[in-house]
């Protein structure tokens, strides 16, 4: 049985079915979605009613990221933040285009179930962004901070720099966990098209918003696989590339 661990997706379902053919996933393995799975090319809506789907099939955990968040808001409410509306959520709104009331309704409680984090039984966890509490998650006084942090990684990719890589032990909130597992901060922003470990952080939000890849790691053996250049499968969109 083996553990994945799927970076961000951003409505590029066709690039999420070349990442789970090339994992080959089996019976009695899990998938753990790192959130944003809707906000970019033009299929979230198909995205989100395949991943219920797959739901079914193979055990799944389904974190919650920021741009799911504002999904979640607008398809209980109809309100359209205008934040989501020029970060990818125009996009989205018109891949729902034919999509039922009933079908809406679906997708809202899929997001409403969401957690925002999730622990294993190897003190491994998963979380789209990061958190701010020095006591850990359990004590985070802002639960946006899950989906929104950027301090955790910069943070890591400090101490990455001054610390031995084989240490055991980490300061500050590192130190609760063994490996923490994130979203949400491309790693193209750091020209890497691939996954990047610091500390006992690994950031798999490999850009697939903008001109990188879908990620699947295997957490136990962090080899990984990637789908094509997403925006290479939608050439005639601009996901949240602005040119």
């Amino acid at each position: 049985m083996s553990t994945y661990a799927i970076g961000d997706i951003h409505g590029g379902f066709k690039a999420l079915i070349q990442v789970l053919n090339k994992l080959e996933v089996k019976d009695g393995d899990t998938l753990i979605f790192m959130g944003d799975y809707v906000d970019g090319w033009s299929e979230s809506a198909q995205t989100i009613d395949f991943l219920i789907d797959l739901s079914e099939k193979i055990h799944c955990i389904f974190i919650k990221g920021n741009h799911d968040v504002w999904c979640e808001n607008w398809l209980h409410t109809d309100y359209v933040n205008p934040t989501w509306y020029i970060h990818g959520g125009k996009e989205t709104m018109e891949s729902y285009a034919g999509f039922s009331k009933e079908d809406k309704q679906r997708h809202y409680e899929f997001f409403n179930a969401m957690p925002w984090y999730y622990l294993d039984d190897q003190n491994r966890l998963f979380i789209h962004a990061g958190f701010t509490s020095m006591h850990g998650v359990g004590k985070e006084p802002m639960a946006q901070s899950f989906s929104t942090d950027r301090t955790l990684w910069e943070m890591a990719l400090g101490l990455d720099k001054t610390i031995e890589k084989n240490s055991v032990k980490y300061p500050g909130r590192l130190k609760h966990y063994n490996e923490i597992f994130i979203g949400h901060t491309p790693t193209i922003n750091f020209n890497s098209f691939e996954p990047m470990n610091a500390a006992n952080v690994w950031n798999i939000d490999t850009g697939a918003a903008f001109y990188g890849k879908i990620t699947g790691i295997d957490v136990d053996l962090k080899t990984f696989v990637q789908s094509d250049v997403v925006k290479d499968l939608y050439p005639n969109e601009k996901g949240r590339n602005r040119s």
